[in-house]
């Protein structure tokens, strides 16, 4: 069990704030600790379970943050963007504060799921292909999917800027203009250039799971939700092979 810290450094490792602006929130009256007024920001908290409540918003205390959030189109997944707004700016400040980071990049018009962590050790572990923790991509086409392009995904297709040939771990057709399609890389513009070179082209582009955890059904576009224990188990999992 982690010792108990004070309320200061608590407030200030989420983010809320340089460590003598958290003391004045505390002295201001605006920081309650498992739904009860804090007047000390020395007092010493123990961490587990902790509830806090900053300026009339509930935040529960994670030593590191971990986060699935449903990418909407027209937003790009940096710090400085070029030509659209910010996935941060739809994240709480405190986020942004601590200094999280997209665990990978989705283009501006893809959409679906994506993490954002503050723990470089679990971003590495994330994006490195030695890991093989697939992603799925749900992927509309304007010209028909046919069985050779399929063929042709799974048994490696050459991109103009490398010799080595990249593969779908699994293929799944969901209609005749759909297809679901499992990759461990993450190459720039991988999946776009990948139909490209098999003759399609991709119309709509959505990420729908990281190794075996699935965007929530119930996240919105825009929103985002902590992960816990049993959710990063999930996402460790490298991918399962099924093609359909």
């Amino acid at each position: 069990m982690a010792k108990p810290i004070s309320l200061e450094k608590i407030l200030f490792s989420q983010g809320f704030g340089t460590r003598r602006y958290c003391s004045d929130l505390v002295y201001a009256d605006l920081v309650k600790v498992n739904g009860v007024l804090a007047e000390d920001p020395e007092e010493r908290i123990a961490t587990e379970g902790l509830i806090l409540n900053v300026e009339g918003r509930n935040w529960e205390f994670h030593e590191k943050a971990y986060i699935a959030f449903h990418k909407p189109p027209n937003y790009e997944c940096s710090h400085k963007t070029t030509h659209h707004p910010s996935v941060y700016s739809l994240l709480p400040k405190p986020f942004v504060e601590r200094g999280v980071q997209c665990v990978g990049r989705l283009d501006f018009d893809t959409t679906g799921l994506i993490l954002i962590s503050d723990d470089g050790q679990f971003i590495h572990r994330m994006t490195t292909p030695k890991k093989n923790i697939g992603k799925v991509y749900e992927i509309t086409t304007p010209e028909p999917i046919t069985q050779k392009q399929i063929d042709h995904l799974l048994s490696g297709v050459v991109l103009d800027d490398d010799p080595e040939p990249c593969f779908a771990s699994a293929c799944k057709q969901l209609g005749d203009h759909a297809l679901a399609m499992t990759i461990v890389e993450g190459r720039y513009h991988q999946v776009k250039r990948m139909m490209a070179a098999v003759g399609n082209h991709v119309a709509k582009l959505h990420r729908t799971k990281i190794g075996q955890y699935i965007l929530p059904a119930d996240l919105a576009e825009g929103e985002w939700r902590w992960l816990y224990p049993e959710d990063l188990q999930k996402l460790s999992k490298s991918v399962e092979v099924s093609n359909v």
